[in-house]
């Protein structure tokens, strides 16, 4: 998220289905969003560890980034990704 000084910012955060999205203006009208686990760890595509994930493209607003992201975790809870705690996927 960005602030100016007079407190205006450009950018949200939230949380989603198990993961937290991170939107931003990477120039302007370029919109972008990242997405990590909620509880902080990596998720695991194919044995491949990622702390977070940039999805999607440069979008002209911050809602079109964020829905690309949703759009980005529902494949990923629906594919069986690695997004279970450890303690639970240790307890499985």
């Amino acid at each position: 998220m960005f602030c100016l000084g007079n407190g205006y910012c450009r950018g949200r955060d939230m949380n989603y289905d198990g993961f937290q999205i991170k939107a931003f203006e990477a120039g302007t009208g370029l919109w972008h969003a990242r997405i990590r686990r909620a509880d902080l760890e990596p998720v695991v595509i194919d044995g491949v560890s990622f702390p977070e994930l940039e999805v999607g493209f440069a979008w002209s607003n911050e809602d079109a980034a964020i829905a690309d992201a949703k759009s980005r975790i529902d494949y990923l809870n629906q594919r069986c990704v690695n997004v279970q705690p450890k303690w639970e996927a240790a307890h499985v």
